[in-house]
């Protein structure tokens, strides 16, 4: 997908939530491990939420911030994620797929953070800082079910 706006950047992002929800989707059956298979269960569930939470930000985002011009983003590293599902992490053990998740989001969390450092507007700063706040806030949620999970 070619990044040329704001709003492409929130489209891709939304489409990496839904790739990684369908793919650990498919992953939760296929696992060995019985925890392993709840996991990615309750990640599949958690990604598509982030999926529909990201397309709010279409839908509601300032137009101005949205139209705005994204050059900076093909400075940044892509964001690395299994785009096609191979069944990758129907091989993963239970912390490895925890630190590839917590690794993903991260990324996503540093991506939004170096480009609303570089906005040139108010309204398009403000959005890139909103996208990152909730990036945040979902990955600590995340982390305290996961460690709820591991109680268990």
């Amino acid at each position: 997908m070619e990044i040329k706006t704001f709003e492409d950047l929130i489209d891709w992002a939304r489409q990496l939530h839904h790739h990684l929800s369908k793919c650990l989707g498919e992953c939760s059956g296929q696992n060995q491990d019985e925890r392993a298979r709840a996991l990615l269960s309750y990640l599949a569930d958690h990604e598509a939420e982030l999926e529909r939470i990201t397309a709010e930000f279409e839908k509601q985002g300032d137009p101005k911030a949205l139209k705005t011009r994204l050059y900076d983003y093909l400075n940044h590293k892509p964001i690395e994620t299994h785009r096609t599902c191979d069944s990758h992490y129907a091989d993963l053990d239970y912390q490895g797929i925890v630190t590839e998740i917590f690794d993903f989001h991260d990324q996503v969390i540093e991506l939004y953070d170096t480009l609303a450092g570089k906005a040139e507007i108010p309204e398009a700063r403000a959005l890139l800082e909103s996208l990152r706040d909730m990036e945040q806030h979902e990955a600590m949620r995340l982390a305290r079910q996961i460690g709820r999970m591991e109680d268990i």
